[in-house]
């Protein structure tokens, strides 16, 4: 069997049938577990209840601490620990988890992305099944069916979705575009001339922020789905489109277009560093997904007079998810404290409470449409009617070794600008992690 490399965060997660190795890890990976292995293990208590996730800032943060707010109100015996990481974009966390599961000592419950992601620890006979939660829950009937999808392996389920993120948004300021006498860019045409505009302007066009590589692969993908439409773009993550293909070629020149209006430091900011550069005036647009919305609003910025949003142009019809869900991991002390939670999770308060404060939508079908701004009712509705694309960025798509590929050769686009490198750089990485 080849072996599957899977890079979180500096440490590599060797997954050769159900063994994992995690080796040379950052800050955030085997220093880390070393460090507080002792304190987690013995602990005498069996009500604690570790939540194991990179929500640590913004409207993330506080959707989170809602959550553990109103499940010490409905379960009083339990001790919750929010053990979030910070930095990385997510993937400091990722290190820290992968080593916490090499070595048997899983938290609780801890946040995955749905789909690939959620399966790299499925696969490797790390995750309980939660069959009979969502039976009892009658999670069935409210969770759409494409969701629990991503979910799901061989007619079991293993997390509780708590939201629906959207990751094709272009957020913008609306006096930077006002000033320059420019409107919400529907067409790629249309966006690479406003760009020029704002160029010729003074204006710095586009922000983003590549230090943790989420803003550029999302960036990346995004054009990539805009050139190709959303059947090609889901099937090339099947394997079922060459990498060589034309319109895989023309989505890369796109990207090295775009690149010629973007931030000079973007390799020094993270991708809330660059929605600030939205929210000061000092950009127009920024891409990102809605969790952008949250950090605007969490900054006291109001949608449509110091922020706005348009789908990414070309992309219009299309839903590019991305869904944080929670499991229950083989090994866990308190499996009854992690189902209180996940039921919470699950619940119609929990996903109304949570996704108010994250900028996200509920997963259930039964949302309380009435507390929700216009950005998400609009999400609520497109999640509806418009055809589901997966993010590669965000771990939905693609296993985590190719997904770790991915962004090593954007990051090699960014610097060499050479298409056909980067072209054969994606198909070396399908070639030793198969996509179909």
């Amino acid at each position: 069997m080849k072996k599957r490399w899977f890079w979180a965060g500096g440490s590599v997660v060797i997954v050769g049938l159900a063994t994992i190795v995690v080796a040379n890890g950052p800050e955030a990976g085997i220093t880390w577990a070393a460090t507080h292995r002792a304190k987690t293990t013995a602990k005498a208590a069996n009500n604690e209840v570790q939540i194991f996730s990179w929500w640590t800032a913004g409207g993330e943060a506080s959707g989170l601490n809602a959550l553990i707010k109103t499940f010490r109100k409905l379960y009083p015996s339990e001790k919750i620990d929010n053990e979030a990481v910070k930095g990385g974009g997510g993937s400091n966390a990722k290190a820290v988890l992968a080593s916490r599961m090499q070595a048997g000592n899983p938290p609780e419950t801890f946040q995955v992305h749905a789909g690939q992601e959620l399966m790299f620890w499925v696969n490797a006979g790390k995750m309980q099944p939660l069959d009979a939660l969502y039976k009892q829950l009658n999670l069935y009937s409210v969770i759409p069916k494409q969701i629990i999808s991503g979910l799901s392996k061989d007619g079991h389920v293993y997390a509780v979705p708590a939201d629906v993120g959207r990751g094709n948004v272009l957020w913008y300021n609306p006096a930077v575009l006002a000033k320059n006498h420019l409107s919400p860019p529907k067409t790629m045409m249309q966006f690479l001339a406003e760009l020029a505009v704002l160029k010729s302007n003074g204006v710095t066009p586009i922000a983003y922020g590549d230090k943790d590589q989420l803003g550029s692969v999302m960036l990346w993908e995004n054009v990539m789905l805009s050139v190709l439409g959303p059947h090609k773009y889901t099937q090339l993550w099947k394997g079922q489109i060459p990498f060589s293909s034309p319109q895989v070629k023309a989505a890369a020149n796109t990207f090295l277009q775009i690149l010629n209006y973007t931030n000079a430091n973007h390799s020094s900011l993270s991708w809330d560093q660059a929605d600030q550069m939205v929210a000061n005036g000092q950009a127009a647009f920024n891409l990102m997904g809605d969790w952008a919305k949250a950090y605007f609003l969490s900054r006291g910025l109001v949608e449509g007079k110091q922020f706005g949003w348009t789908v990414f142009p070309g992309t219009q019809g299309d839903f590019e998810y991305v869904i944080d869900s929670f499991g229950l991991p083989k090994g866990a002390k308190n499996p009854t404290g992690a189902k209180d939670f996940l039921k919470l999770v699950a619940s119609k308060q929990g996903q109304d409470e949570f996704n108010l404060w994250k900028g996200s939508i509920p997963a259930r079908t039964d949302a309380n449409m009435n507390l929700f701004d216009s950005y998400s009712k609009q999400a609520m509705s497109d999640f509806r009617h418009d055809v589901l694309v997966p993010s590669v960025a965000n771990g939905e798509a693609v296993n985590p070794a190719f997904e770790m590929a991915v962004t090593q050769a954007v990051t090699m686009l960014i610097n060499t600008k050479d298409v056909n490198q980067f072209v054969h750089a994606l198909k070396s990485a399908e070639d030793e992690n198969p996509l179909s």
